[in-house]
């Protein structure tokens, strides 16, 4: 599974699917730049990896504009419709996680789109859709991870999502010409009528009016009213790199809190690999964790102290409390993983680092009437008990934990890296950037070293630290004597999800890496 990095000297995409990449690429080769293409690979993602991501999901982004100097955010998540309550789900212990009372949130992803390259693209949005188009009309190879998502989660599709995802009554094989004639037609009308087609035109009326006589609660309302917003990034310096997250709803301030924890460790001293590196993160991201369980919901329902959270002596803090040998017995609530990251960058040295989700392996399970869009099941995190900081309440957002990533050195993008998985998210990103900054490794190499996961999943009753049998066993015996609950992963196992991850040295020269756990190609220029 080893292999070295993808380096190009003008512009580099990387994604989880080749074909998506090449979306991308091909964007680029047009004239577009890195904003251009990455609407282009998030379009083309939401075709080829339909399990993972769709246009019925939410999108976060960063982007570095070379000509304005500047990192700026845009959050492209949906919220609750406004018919919505928690007494809808009165005598119910929590929302049901499939099926259209899953509180299906507004999909943010085409507003996304719209609002970033309507911002800083070149090309027209019909333009940059036309791969996706292409892909979703004439077909594509399904992916092997397409298959194994069918395999997992094909019994909790709708009749309507089942006739597309399972053609026939079967799983469909990896290798298999893939065609989604539906979602084509509707993302034609979308290049020909702008997000407005999406969001008050014939696209939302088809997918309220279903979701009205189907027993949900989203209306032709909380279309109209949907908005993503621009929004400064978060951040925080750490070893000469300013380090940008999204900010709440996004759980990325989690990553700067472990950051600025780590900043007060001499990494120098620390091998990579070692019981002392792992013991160290896992720590670090679990103390991040505990506050964020806490305090992470809208903003514009309950104020965030982020002031507080990301301030360098908070962080001195927290590092007291780790023990070097003893791990802290906390916990966490388990969330979805089903993601997919990429990352662009262009000749004149823009760059976008971005993520998009429909939370679980094929969202809610409900494709929308004759639309072809799975919708995403966001919603079902919510909380129903009204004390708790993520309480569901109409035209709400919920705790999100997509987070792209970015760090820049001298004011310019030096790492632009994320990864699926919910919990995994923070803990992945947080290897990826040590590995990297620390330890002087090609993005390639930091994706494919052996990675862990803490924390909880679905239906799992404990706090596990899942890490690859391809640390070293030792290691593995030093964490369990120390208190992880640790159990072993095999190599590449898929719980770890898929990374990606682009470098830029100080000769311009742009380094790309794709997850072997991924259909991923970074692709160079």
């Amino acid at each position: 599974m080893r292999r070295g990095p993808v380096i190009g000297t003008k512009t580099m995409v990387v994604s989880p699917h080749y074909l998506a990449s090449a979306a991308g690429a091909q964007v680029l080769a047009k004239g577009g730049n890195a904003y251009d293409a990455a609407v282009a690979v998030s379009a083309a993602l939401a075709v080829v990896y339909p399990h993972m991501t769709g246009l019925g999901g939410d999108a976060f982004w960063l982007g570095y504009s070379a000509s304005e100097g500047r990192v700026r955010a845009y959050n492209g998540s949906g919220r609750s419709g406004y018919a919505v309550r928690r007494d809808c789900y009165a005598g119910e212990e929590a929302i049901p996680r499939r099926g259209v009372r899953s509180a299906i949130t507004v999909p943010g992803m085409a507003d996304s789109w719209s609002a970033v390259q309507r911002e800083y693209g070149r090309l027209t949005l019909a333009e940059v859709l036309e791969p996706a188009i292409g892909y979703s009309a004439g077909g594509f190879p399904l992916s092997p991870d397409q298959h194994g998502g069918s395999v997992l989660a094909g019994a909790a599709l709708s009749p309507e999502a089942a006739a597309v995802y399972l053609p026939g009554g079967q799983i469909p094989a990896a290798g298999e010409r893939f065609v989604q004639r539906q979602l084509a037609g509707t993302l034609r009308t979308l290049a020909a009528g702008g997000r407005d087609a999406f969001y008050k035109g014939s696209i939302a009326k088809e997918i309220s009016d279903y979701m009205q006589a189907s027993g949900g609660y989203l209306t032709r309302d909380d279309f109209a009213d949907h908005q993503g917003s621009w929004e400064e990034p978060l951040q925080t310096e750490y070893h000469g790199h300013t380090v940008y997250q999204v900010p709440p709803n996004s759980q990325g301030f989690t990553a700067l809190m472990a950051l600025n924890i780590l900043e007060h460790y001499n990494f120098a001293e620390i091998r990579h690999g070692s019981y002392e590196y792992y013991h160290l993160l896992v720590e670090a991201l679990k103390l991040s964790f505990r506050d964020r369980d806490q305090v992470l919901t809208d903003p514009s329902f309950r104020s965030i102290p982020l002031d507080r959270l990301l301030s360098k002596p908070y962080a001195a803090q927290l590092a007291a409390a780790i023990s070097p040998r003893k791990a802290l017995a906390l916990s966490s609530e388990p969330v979805g993983r089903d993601t997919a990251y990429a990352a662009v960058v262009d000749e004149e040295g823009n760059a976008v680092s971005f993520i998009q989700s429909l939370y679980f392996e094929f969202g809610s399970g409900v494709v929308a009437g004759n639309t072809g869009i799975l919708l995403q099941n966001r919603g079902s995190f919510f909380s129903l008990d009204p004390a708790h900081v993520n309480t569901l309440e109409p035209h709400k957002r919920t705790f999100h934990t997509l987070m792209p990533a970015m760090a820049c050195r001298d004011g310019k993008p030096a790492y632009l890296y994320g990864t699926q998985g919910g919990e995994g998210q923070p803990q992945t990103q947080t290897l990826l950037l040590t590995r990297m900054l620390h330890y002087g490794m090609d993005p390639q190499t930091a994706v494919s070293e052996p990675r862990f996961v803490w924390g909880r999943t679905w239906g799992e009753p404990t706090q596990e630290l899942r890490i690859e049998n391809r640390v070293a066993e030792a290691v593995r015996a030093e964490l369990a004597e120390a208190g992880h609950l640790v159990r072993e992963a095999q190599s590449y196992d898929g719980v770890m999800g898929h990374a990606h991850a682009i470098s830029i040295d100080s000769n311009g020269y742009r380094s790309g890496g794709t997850d072997p756990r991924s259909d991923g190609a970074a692709i160079g220029w």
